[in-house]
């Protein structure tokens, strides 16, 4: 049987599931895989975390060092993030280059971090003008399961609330926390019919026309959205994710409490 025809018959059988109020696994439509946090799995970063969002697993690392700040931006850090779609994690990931969806997905994380002021930049400055921290956020992808962008999202918030100033390591005083304003966080959904289902698995993620993932910060205001897809979304679908996300996106925050 075609590859082609398999995929023909897994969207008819989501998309007959979901008219029907069910999913493949037995979910309902807003509700979450199991989720685990694990942080401190990096002994050389100065922060990094593994999370679990059912089968999907990706681990983070931040590192940071003195560096020269943007003209533009001469008292505050700097903020770079990387994201790695390491080939074991799938077979449709290769090595070489970065893919579309890897950028979209670094960016995607990267705004989620700076919309929201999750970190206090304006903390890290070192030398007014010559150096301020700059904070590395790298992401990779070990096991592609479906929802990379709400697994991205959680990992960086969890390496970041793990993360100290590595002062010692550079001669300039002792070890601290990394200044933190907020716990922005990331919560997806995709259409499939008339159905609205949050944390997609892969062949979920496979057969919905389009993506729409919302990010918001610890008080429920939006920090970022972005949608994936040709499909479209209908004002009253878009205005149910947001509603749902900002509901949704507690739940996840629970999982980053007392991380240190």
């Amino acid at each position: 049987m075609s590859e082609d025809v398999i995929a023909e018959i897994k969207r008819d059988y989501i998309f007959s599931l979901a008219a029907q109020g069910d999913r493949a696994d037995g979910r309902k439509f807003d509700e979450y895989r199991p989720i685990s946090v694990e942080v401190g799995v990096i002994d050389k970063a100065e922060g990094s975390s593994r999370v679990k969002i059912g089968n999907t697993q990706v681990i983070v690392g931040v590192k940071m060092q003195p560096g020269e700040p943007f003209p533009d931006t001469p008292d505050t850090g700097v903020i770079i993030t990387n994201l790695e779609l390491v080939p074991l994690a799938s077979p449709t990931f290769e090595s070489g280059p970065p893919r579309e969806d890897a950028i979209e997905l670094a960016r995607v994380t990267d705004r989620g971090v700076r919309e929201s002021g999750a970190i206090d930049l304006s903390k890290l400055c070192i030398e007014s003008g010559q150096k301020v921290w700059m904070v590395f956020i790298d992401v990779h992808v070990l096991d592609h399961d479906g929802n990379l962008m709400d697994a991205a999202s959680l990992g960086a918030i969890a390496a970041l609330k793990n993360t100290k100033v590595p002062n010692t390591k550079f001669g300039l005083g002792e070890d601290v926390p990394l200044p933190l304003n907020d716990v922005p966080v990331a919560v997806t959904a995709i259409n499939v019919g008339n159905a609205i289902l949050l944390d997609p698995s892969l062949d979920e993620g496979n057969v919905a026309p389009c993506r729409l993932t919302v990010i918001t910060n610890k008080e429920g205001a939006l920090a970022g959205m972005q949608k994936s897809g040709v499909g479209t979304l209908t004002p009253d679908q878009i205005k149910y994710i947001v509603h749902i996300a900002s509901e949704k996106a507690n739940v996840l925050r629970e999982k980053l409490e007392g991380i240190q």
